[in-house]
This record gives C-alpha cells, structure tokens and sequence, in this order.
C-alpha cells in the first residue's frame, strides 16, 4: 500500500501538464501512472509538424512537444511508473494497478483521470461485407509507419475526414502509397481546414462528402471497397454504388473518451461528450477526482490539452492545500505557509448551477458553475454556421454576446466568463443566433 497526495492516471500531454503544474504550485507527493513503456502518450507516434503554436509560440513535432514536458517532469523530479495498467479506481480514490512488479494499491487524496481517447472502429460503424486483413483504424495505420517502420499498403481507401485520416492520407502518399479518396458520411468535413489544405489538396487527394463505404470485399486480404453517396438521413441512395480497387481501409470516424475507469469510480458521464460531467474547477461528481484533455472531451489541438491540463492544476491545488490548511489547524482554516501559497489558497467552491445549451450546441466544458468565479467555457457547434453570434444568459438576460464570422464543428470555441457578469447560483443558457 502507497499513499500520495495527487495520483495522475495517464502520462499523455494532459497529464504531464497536470503534474508539472502541480509541482509548480508546492504539491510534492505526485506519482504517474502510465500503461506504455515511455511517457509522452499518442504524441509519439505524430511525426508531423503543427504542434505548440498555442502553447509555445513555434512550431513542434509530436514527440518535441512531449519531450518539452517529460523534461520538466524529469527536472523537477516528479516519480512516474510506465508500462503499468490501472485496473481500478473506487469512489474513495483508491487505485489499483498491474505492472512488472505485481499489484500496486495506492491511496490518494486527488486522483487526475487523463487516460485520454480511444478510435472508433469499424465495429462501431457497422460495415458490412467480409472481415479480410487491410482495414485499419488511423491511429493504427500511423503506429505501423512511424512507431514500427511497417508500410499498412499501398492502394489505400480512407472512411473519414478526421484530422487523423487527413494527416495519414498526406503519410501514405509520401511513403509511395495511392491514396483514392476520402470519403465522409456528413455533408461537411470533420478535421481542421487547415488539414484539408495541407494533407488532402496540396497533394491532389480528392475528399467526397455525404459518401460512405457500404461492402468491403476480399478473403484473406482486402481486395476492394464499394462506396455509396448517402442522403440528409445518412441511408445509402440506391444506385449510387462504386467500387473502388484497394488493399488497405484506414478508419478515422471518431474519438472516443477512455472512461472505463471513470465508470469503476462510479463519474458521472455527459451523453454527449462521452466524457465526465465537470464543474468549473475540472472535478467530476466524485469529490476530489478530477478529469482533463480528451478523457474529458476530444480536443482538435493538443496545445488545448494541455493548457486545460495546467487549469486543472490550479484546482488540485487548492483542493490538497485547503484540506492541508484544515488538517493542520484543527479544520478552522490557519495561515500557515503550505507550499509557499497558503494565502492564496481556497476551498474550492459548490457549483451549483447548470449550464444549458440549444440545439445549435453539441456540449459544453464545464456543465456546472457556481457563479461565482471566472471560467472558461469550450464548447462545439453542432454543423457550420457563418456569421453567429454565441449569447449567454441567466433568466432570459443576455449577459455577454460574442460574434463570430464562422464557426465549425471541427473547431472548439473557448470564451472565457467573468464573474462579475454572473449571478450566483443561476443556470447559465448558451445560444448560437444565426
């Protein structure tokens, strides 16, 4: 048995953030968890360029922006285990853990969920047709080339416009591989336009929207897809049939919260994010279990990740310290000196108040405030839309109006909410006007 103060479930770029943060802010006991063998997370098999804008004013690979936090982990001698499994995790925050050396039962006081998101694969999807080898998921398609230096095929179809399948197609051409098409069920794409741009028309590959695949063919190994143009209720239109010669399928239809512990621990999740129910301070409906980055909604740039990583650092934070404070003065709060913060230090308060969104909103982050300290609220528009303006409101007052020339579902929006604007306790409504 090992107690800690903060256990953080996933080295990925969210838990990293997390945990350099956090040692930033005084909270010494801090012990990582992470299933690889190495740290870093998806990060290290995106090769690709495109990283860190956000977070670090240039430019980065994948695993440069990892290594940018796994140094500061190392700097600031934070532990982590790799290669360990987190089997479990109860509403008490206690974790259990298979690695090398045999089951770990650890005790913490804040447990970190950062376990990140995980691919939908043609099972989730239903194709039908015969189960031949060549279909893959992108991020397994990516793991062969850049982890493993294995080549999936080289007459490839892609099924999806996520950012994955777009940055795979740009992959497979480089590595000598045709790439027929990219095929999209919805009426728009669901990556980045940037990643239109650059992975798809910079090198010809055409992306045909309202499309589907409808039979895959082949024995042993796939031999061809058949693809479908599907109508304003995704059904395939009869006639629409056309075969297209190829021997690998990637998949990039979808990312999917990894919240299987978060269930052990009895979180509540949000049907529409698949992630955890959160309030302002980044904590679940379990009292000092906490969630960031794509384990708590899929992020379109890991610079994102985190930087809400970092924001929920500062909740742990006051979350350890203030119970610190209570312990260590008899519960009546004290002026001690804790981690050289204790006059900043504060108990995190109730959230209260729901927040409520029309039809035009996939979600939000957070889905609960208390009205009575700022925050910033990311959310997704349900299709494109030009010309918006997204209001906030408390009983049918508009309290902040933001106009946008364009939003996109492939594209998250944050807007940061005073607290001055808000009156506590209220549910806050969010609107998209046309």
């Amino acid at each position: 048995m090992k107690k800690t103060d903060v256990l953080i479930i996933g080295g990925g770029p969210a838990g990293l953030a997390a945990a350099v943060e956090l040692k930033k802010k005084g909270i010494d006991d801090i012990l990582i968890l992470e299933r690889e063998k190495s740290l870093g997370g998806i990060l290290r098999q995106c090769i690709h360029d495109g990283f860190g804008l956000t977070r670090f004013k240039e430019t980065l690979s994948g695993p440069e922006y990892a290594q940018r936090f796994i140094d500061q982990v190392e700097e600031l001698n934070i532990p982590y285990i790799t290669d360990t499994t987190v089997i479990d995790v109860t509403d008490s925050k206690m974790v259990y853990a298979a690695s090398s050396k045999g089951l770990l039962e650890i005790q913490a006081k804040a447990v970190v969920l950062a376990m990140g998101c995980r691919e939908r694969t043609r099972g989730a999807i239903s194709i039908p047709g015969e189960r031949p080898a060549g279909v893959y998921t992108a991020g397994v398609a990516q793991s062969y080339i850049n982890l493993y230096n294995k080549m999936p095929g080289k007459e490839v179809v892609i099924l999806g416009s996520g950012d994955i399948g777009m940055i795979m197609a740009r992959r497979m051409t480089l590595e000598g591989a045709h790439v027929n098409a990219v095929f999209e069920v919805q009426p728009y794409p669901s990556g980045l336009p940037r990643n239109i741009e650059q992975c798809l028309n910079d090198y010809n590959i055409p992306l045909f929207l309202s499309h589907t695949v409808t039979e895959i063919k082949g024995k042993e190994r796939l031999e061809a897809v058949v693809v479908s143009q599907v109508d304003e209720h995704f059904n395939p239109i009869p006639g629409s049939e056309k075969e297209y010669p190829c021997d690998t399928l990637i998949l990039s239809v979808g990312l999917i919260p990894e919240n299987e512990l978060s269930l052990e621990a009895g979180v509540e999740l949000d049907a529409r994010t698949k992630g955890a129910i959160v309030d302002e301070h980044y904590q679940t409906t379990i009292e000092g279990i906490f969630a960031a980055g794509n384990v708590l909604q899929v992020h379109d740039l890991v610079d994102f990740v985190s930087l809400e990583g970092e924001k929920l650092a500062d909740s742990v934070a006051d979350y350890i310290l203030s119970g610190k404070s209570s312990e260590s003065s008899g519960g009546n709060g004290g002026s001690g000196g804790i981690g050289g913060r204790q006059s900043a230090v504060k108990p995190l308060t109730k959230c209260t108040a729901e927040i409520i969104t029309d039809s035009n909103i996939t979600h939000t982050i957070p889905q609960r405030i208390s009205g009575k300290e700022d925050f910033k609220i990311s959310l997704r528009v349900r299709r494109p839309m030009k010309e918006v303006t997204i209001q906030f409101l408390q009983e049918d007052k508009v309290i902040k109006s933001v106009k946008m020339k364009k939003a996109l579902p492939a594209e998250m929006i944050q807007i940061p909410i005073k607290s001055e604007l808000l009156e506590e306790g209220k549910d806050l409504e969010v609107k998209v006007v046309c």
